[in-house]
Parts: C-alpha cells; sequence; structure tokens
C-alpha cells in the first residue's frame, strides 16, 4: 500500500504537475496506512522527486528509448526502484519485487521483465556517485544555468548540492527573549537572527508549545522581511499575500496593527488558525490585490509577493520539475503590478519592503532597479538582503524602499 500510494502520488506530480502536499495529503486511502506507513511513502516519493534528473540519467543508460502514451507510467514505478536503491537503504530484492508487484497495480504487467532487468542491471553497476554529479543532474539545465549567470560557477554547483537533503526545520519564538527556552526545551539551537533551529523528529503539532502558540515554524530567511522595517509598534502594516501568516504572526507580536490581505480562502483559513494558537490579532481580508485598495493610507507594508519560489525547492522538490523558465516572467509581471500599485498606499515617509523566496535576480535584485527606476518618489533604504540554500537557509531577498514625498 506504501509504494501504490507513492505511485500514485508520483503520477500526479509528474504527470498532472500537482503540488506534492496536495497530492500526497488528498489521496484517498492515506489514511489507511499506519504512521510507519505513512512516513515511508512520503520519504519515498520525496526522495524520487528530489532526486529524479539522477535517477533519470540512470534509467536512460538502460532503455533504448523511453516508452510513450500511458505506458510511460511504468518509468514512475522504475523511479521509486532506484530511489529504494540509491536513497532509501531498502534491500535490492526488496526495492525490485515490490516494483514488479507495482506493475500489477498500474496494468503496466507487460513491462515486468523490462522493469526487473533495469533495476537489476542498476543495482549489480550500483557505484558511488560525487554529490557534485547527482546534484548537477537533478537540476532542470534552464534552472541551474540561471544560476550560473547570477551567482557564477561555485555558487550554483553548492546551491544545487544543498538540495540533496531536506531543509531544516526552523521556528520564530512569539516572545524574542524565549529563544534560549525553546532551544532548550526541543533540543535545538539559535540562529544568529534569533530564530529557533530544531532537530527534534516528530510531528510538528505534538512539540512542546505548538499547541500554546509559543511558536510558529519560519524559516530564519523570512524573518528578516519584517525586522528589516525596524520598530513597527503602534504602527499600521498592510501584509500583502499574508497567508499562512508567519510575518503577519511576527508583525502583530512586535506590536503592529496588522491588515493581512490575501485572496485565497483556504490559506487565509491557515492564517486564523495560526493566530488563534499564538493569540495575536489582525485584520484579516480576503481580497485580489490587483482590485483591492486600503481604505486609508499605512505606515509601512510588507509584499511577499508571489514568486517562482525557487528558493524553497528543498522543501518542495515537486517545483523543480512543475516549473519552467517562463514562469519567471510572468512572476516578475504580476510583481511588478503589485509593488506599484503598493507604492499609492503608504504615507510619505513610510517604507515598504518587498520580498520573495525566490533565487531569480530577475524577481529580486532586478525588480527593485526597476521599481527604483520607474518610482522616483522612493529611494532605497539600507543593504538588500540575500540569502541561499548553500547558507543553511532558504532562498529569500528582500528590500526595503522609503516614500520620499
Amino acid at each position: 500500500m506504501p509504494r501504490r500510494i507513492a505511485y500514485d502520488v508520483l503520477c500526479q506530480v509528474l504527470g498532472k504537475k500537482r503540488p506534492l502536499d496536495e497530492a500526497f495529503n488528498s489521496h484517498p486511502h492515506l489514511e489507511k496506512l499506519s504512521p510507519k506507513a505513512k512516513a515511508f511513502s512520503r520519504a519515498l516519493v520525496t526522495a524520487t522527486i528530489r532526486n529524479k534528473g539522477f535517477i533519470d540519467h540512470l534509467i536512460d543508460g538502460c532503455l533504448d528509448k523511453r516508452p510513450k502514451g500511458h505506458a510511460r507510467n511504468i518509468l514512475n514505478i522504475m523511479r521509486l526502484g532506484v530511489a529504494q536503491l540509491y536513497f532509501m537503504h531498502v534491500p535490492a530484492h526488496a526495492a525490485v519485487n515490490e516494483s514488479l508487484h507495482l506493475t500489477n497495480y498500474a496494468k503496466l504487467v507487460q513491462y515486468k521483465k523490462l522493469t526487473n532487468a533495469v533495476l537489476r542491471r542498476i543495482d549489480r553497476e550500483k557505484e558511488e556517485y560525487p554529490a557534485e554529479v547527482i546534484a548537477r543532474k537533478n537540476m532542470p539545465d534552464w534552472l541551474y544555468e540561471s544560476w550560473e549567470n547570477a551567482y557564477g560557477a561555485e555558487v550554483a554547483i553548492e546551491i544545487a548540492k544543498a538540495h540533496l537533503t531536506e531543509a531544516a526545520l526552523d521556528i520564530t519564538p512569539k516572545y524574542a527573549d524565549e529563544a534560549e527556552i525553546w532551544a532548550k526545551r526541543l533540543n535545538g539551537e539559535i540562529l544568529d537572527n534569533g530564530s529557533v533551529r530544531l532537530s527534534t523528529g516528530g510531528r510538528i503539532e505534538e512539540l512542546d508549545g505548538y499547541s500554546n502558540g509559543s511558536w510558529w515554524v519560519q524559516d530564519a530567511a523570512a524573518t528578516q522581511a519584517v525586522k528589516m522595517l525596524g520598530n513597527v509598534t503602534g504602527k499600521t502594516v498592510l501584509d500583502l499575500c499574508a497567508a499562512p501568516g508567519g510575518k503577519t504572526m511576527q508583525l502583530a507580536a512586535a506590536g503592529a496593527d496588522v491588515i493581512a490581505v490575501d485572496k485565497n480562502k483556504n490559506r487565509l483559513k491557515r492564517l486564523e488558525e495560526n493566530m488563534e494558537r499564538t493569540r495575536v490579532t489582525a485584520e484579516v481580508v480576503e481580497a485580489d490585490l490587483m482590485e483591492w485598495e486600503p481604505a486609508d493610507f499605512v505606515d509601512a507594508i510588507l509584499l511577499d509577493a508571489p514568486c517562482t519560489a525557487t528558493g524553497t525547492l528543498r522543501r518542495h522538490p515537486d517545483g523543480l520539475w512543475t516549473k519552467k523558465s517562463e514562469d519567471i516572467r510572468a512572476m516578475a509581471d504580476i510583481q511588478g503590478t503589485l509593488w506599484h500599485r503598493a507604492s499609492h498606499w503608504v504615507k510619505p515617509g513610510g517604507k515598504i519592503v518587498y520580498c520573495t523566496c525566490s533565487l531569480q535576480p530577475e524577481e529580486g535584485e532586478l525588480m527593485l532597479k526597476a521599481f527604483l527606476k520607474g518610482h522616483k518618489n522612493f529611494e532605497q533604504e539600507g543593504e538588500v538582503y540575500r540569502s541561499l540554500p548553500s547558507q543553511g537557509k532558504d532562498g529569500f531577498f528582500a528590500a526595503v524602499v522609503k516614500k520620499v514625498d
């Protein structure tokens, strides 16, 4: 059952471009699995997607040509098998035999002999590959080349290598002076920005302090955007594209009067649940920012713009195979429009923090340059913030502009 679910989810992600979390969590038979089986199924499909480029390299070396049509789903069975052989430490006989059983489930029994031959050859010829080789093959060419152009070859390969493992789990304590308390209780370490990085496993909801709202999950890099606004106590702050609410909670906990706006009803529900759990308050607005406008000018704005999210691929490796290069330009157009609209809503002397969880300069440094060129009544304040996965954080960009008149 866990491998069948992994197969179904893999077909949904690669074939229909469904997000991994959505495809996995909505599988109709997921609740039939024990916690251990569910964890194995999730780990298997995640490892397969994370290492798909390298896995496909091995499989293609055993095939004259790839099957087409429905038969191409046999590749997903092979991918799951190779992931078990190379990345899951599953004994070869189990990895191969269970993959052969999947051909019956997928109604691809005519490819059972081929699957057996491919997996046994890959196991027989198995060798240790350098991390650089695996990492590079896991990256789509368009994406890796964009990182080479932006950051140079040495940094690009380090970014790629960072994607071989899942990102760490960081939390933001509701009260900054409690970071040491939660680091001790949860066996974590305090980072230089005050976040706590956990080494504790298990379900997040079962960790000490979660249910009473003493902290929330938030990558260390993402906390920087709110800090760049400075003291927000008593100020009215628009949090645009706010859900699921990490920055909303951060702003509210810092004393701001927050108006949190997002158009996604389901994500806003999560934001409201998070606020209730952490006992912070904000005005929540469900609206499309292309049409909505605030009733009055505000002191500050945080625009966490929609983006390609190439900075969070360690957490969401399905993005490697569901995104394409054209998405960058499309997202940049939306970002530019939203930032322009937001520029009319802040008071003179007020600040806008623009941020994205993208590694692409078109959505960060170049977007800032274009905004300043087209908005002479704003000036950049301070240095931009740029983090990279190779630095142990999500890829993130943030910049502050101030309205001068």
